[in-house]
């Protein structure tokens, strides 16, 4: 997903999205292991996925804190 998708989202469909993104890390992962996975690069987009979605979580707390 893009980040202007993800900014678009509310906090709770983010955390559901975030929950997502790991479940399905760990079943490329799991893919990896036994050796079926065919597209490797997969497992790093979701890492950055993963990564994009904690950040802007990080700066929406950062924003209700300042308040």
């Amino acid at each position: 997903m893009k980040v202007t998708e993800l900014r678009e989202l509310a906090g709770e469909e983010l955390q559901a999205k975030l929950a997502e993104c790991k479940q399905e890390l760990f079943n490329l992962r799991f893919q990896n292991a036994i050796n079926q996975l065919d597209n490797p690069k997969k497992i790093t987009e979701v890492k950055k996925t993963i990564a994009r979605i904690k950040t802007i979580i990080h700066e929406r707390e950062l924003e209700d804190s300042a308040i």
